[in-house]
């Protein structure tokens, strides 16, 4: 049983009870990945997972084998930062960055969302296909991961800009 996490196959634990956070933390040391409350609140433990988005502290290792894995580590090419990661420093959008990881992961999958049709609780059109990330739509699908230092303005400039083809 094998898990591919960053491109590479990793061994499933042998303890059922591992947390995908802790495999990934303490097993790998992709310390990226941020354990925050660990109760599913706060988002800053936010994976990938075969491009969607989960709280990795809600999830057994065990039960992403054969499944594809991206990390914060995992997300830009070889010696380049994602578009999104750059966005967060030219927008000041994170102050501590604890949070930052969980951000970024949560913002990628959630523009893919959008763009397959996935409505929030804002949405208004539910057959419009894709949905326009309008201030609203970011505010309410960013919504599970926090930042307690303050730096929302500058996470949702930075996903306004990465991914402004689907923001107004």
């Amino acid at each position: 049983m094998a898990i591919t996490i960053n491109g590479d196959a990793v061994s499933v634990p042998d303890d059922p009870r591992v947390s995908l956070l802790d495999l990934l933390r303490e097993d790998l040391r992709l310390t990226g990945t941020k354990k925050g409350c660990n109760q599913g609140a706060c988002g800053a433990c936010t994976v990938l997972v075969d491009g969607e988005r989960i709280l990795s502290c809600l999830a057994l290792a065990v039960q992403y084998d054969g499944r594809a894995i991206t990390t914060i580590e995992g997300l830009g090419a070889a010696g380049a930062l994602h578009p999104l990661q750059q966005a967060f420093i030219e927008h000041d959008g994170f102050q501590c960055g604890y949070c930052t990881p969980g951000q970024i992961c949560s913002a990628v999958a959630m523009v893919a969302e959008a763009r397959r049709g996935v409505p929030s609780h804002v949405t208004g059109d539910l057959d419009a296909g894709a949905i326009t990330l309008t201030h609203d739509e970011l505010r309410e699908r960013m919504s599970g991961n926090l930042c307690r230092c303050g730096a929302h303005n500058g996470i949702m400039a930075a996903i306004a800009e990465t991914f402004a083809e689907a923001a107004e």
